[in-house]
């Protein structure tokens, strides 16, 4: 669980993103949680510079499903970094192990097999109240921290 405010962090430590070309992916599924996230994630590239056409956003229908709509973006555009997003809250079943289990070793394959860092911004809750807190209730907004990590992700590999 969450300590801290996922939308707290030193906006004076953070690269300038007007050079940069970003792509979102996200789930529909939880859209309620999801459209926060995004929104957020959105409105903090815009915040440190980025440019609104140089920010692509395609939808999936699943958190499963961002891995294959990461690797496509990749493949089709050229990026300097990619935010997943999606919400995976646990049920009755091993339905969430199975999808939360496939989406991060997904997300860390991509990042192994393309030169493109793709931030996992996938809430996996046991309860929709704890996805509510994260995506922009009582701990902030984990889309914040996610687009914060993509800038600076997006700087290191310009400097590396």
């Amino acid at each position: 669980m969450a300590t801290t405010n996922l939308s707290l962090y030193d906006h004076d430590g953070i690269p300038n993103a007007a050079k940069f070309r970003f792509g979102i992916v996200v789930s529909e599924w939880n859209n309620d949680i999801t459209d926060g996230l995004y929104s957020a994630a959105f409105a903090t590239l815009l915040e440190h510079g980025a440019l609104e056409e140089n920010i692509i956003s395609v939808k999936v229908p699943g958190s499963f499903e961002l891995v294959y709509g990461c690797k496509r973006l990749i493949e089709r555009n050229e990026l300097d970094a990619v935010i997943a997003i999606g919400n995976v809250i646990k049920g009755e079943t091993e339905h969430f192990t199975f999808v939360c289990e496939g989406v991060s070793q997904g997300i860390k394959d991509i990042n192994i097999k393309y030169d493109v860092p793709t931030i996992f911004c996938v809430l996996t809750d046991h309860t929709k109240q704890q996805s509510i807190d994260r995506s922009g209730g009582k701990h902030g907004n984990k889309g914040i921290e996610c687009a914060v990590a993509a800038i600076k992700m997006a700087a290191l590999k310009e400097s590396i």
